[in-house]
């Protein structure tokens, strides 16, 4: 079992686990919605025995991690994930580091390899560009994508709000059966997941989130400079191995790889047949290889 650390940054009491020796080079590892730090087990594991400093945070609204002010906003904006692994990094005096994730944690690693690549090391990203065009989201989806993204449309109302405060547990685990159906996981599985969502910012955050990627929310002001900079779409210049789980059910990817245009620095995509939405635990092994691949040296 791994032990749960603390650490304050500028709005965040934050929940991380932590392994290998502490002076090693280090990797962050970033989890997405609806998961959790568990999801990265193996993958911790298997670097930590390469004496790797791996850092795997709960994000906001998931776990022991809390906000430190009532008074914050409780945004899920990509702003706001991004932000706050820009500051843990800070607050764990780490100047630079590979980064791994996929989901909400992709975006948040995506974002800082675009506007702080001095800070990243190398990025493996779950299905590649997840930075979100915020203006293009006006424009309806095609029909399969829109059926996709059923969750979406019922968080943007009351009723959705409601749903996921009272269903909260019964939600994820239809989520993972659905983005994930080749995978066949048990319920102690998803059970110690779902424990995060135990959270009392949770609700609030996954609801802002969903709302403000639409422009159905305002986001929080002091990160208004931040989403200016994404709406422009920057480039990734840092080495990149994006990872795509080919029977992903909510983002399958497509022939053709349609980001590869958002990379301008060493760039490979590699399909995971076999493989659904939660990259980390259905495929620890193709993680672990990716980062290892980046993390060679020249």
């Amino acid at each position: 079992m791994a032990v749960i650390r603390h650490i304050s940054t500028r709005l965040l009491d934050v929940a991380y686990e932590e392994h290998g020796p502490a002076d090693g080079n280090p990797v962050l590892l970033l989890h997405g919605f609806p998961y959790d730090p568990r999801c990265y087990d193996r993958v911790a594991a298997a670097l930590a025995a390469q004496d790797y400093r791996v850092i795997v945070p709960y994000l906001r609204g998931y776990g022991p991690t809390r906000f430190l002010s009532g008074d914050t906003m409780r945004s899920g904006q990509q702003a706001a994930l991004a932000q706050d692994l820009l500051d843990l990094m800070d607050a764990l005096s780490i100047s630079r580091a590979a980064l791994a994730g996929y989901d909400w944690g992709g975006r948040a690693a995506c974002i800082v390899a675009a506007l702080w690549p001095q800070r990243v090391r190398c990025l493996v990203t779950g299905d590649g560009y997840n930075i979100q065009d915020i203006a293009g989201f006006a424009v309806p989806a095609a029909p399969e994508t829109e059926h996709r993204n059923w969750y979406q449309y019922y968080f943007h109302t009351p009723r959705g709000a409601a749903g996921l405060a009272a269903n909260r547990f019964a939600l994820g685990r239809l989520l993972w059966q659905l983005w994930s159906p080749s995978w066949r996981f048990d319920e102690a599985t998803y059970a110690r997941t779902a424990a995060a969502f135990d959270n009392p910012d949770f609700v609030d955050i996954v609801i802002h989130s969903y709302r403000h990627r639409y422009g159905y929310a305002p986001g929080d002001p002091a990160l208004e400079d931040i989403e200016r900079a994404l709406a422009r779409g920057p480039m990734i210049t840092v080495p990149t191995i994006s990872l795509c789980g080919a029977d992903d059910g909510v983002s399958p990817p497509s022939a053709a790889d349609e980001d590869a245009a958002h990379f301008s620095g060493r760039y490979k995509r590699r399909l995971l047949p076999g493989i659904g939405h939660n990259i980390p635990q259905e495929a620890p092994e193709a993680v672990v290889k990716a980062l290892l691949d980046l993390m060679a040296p020249a």
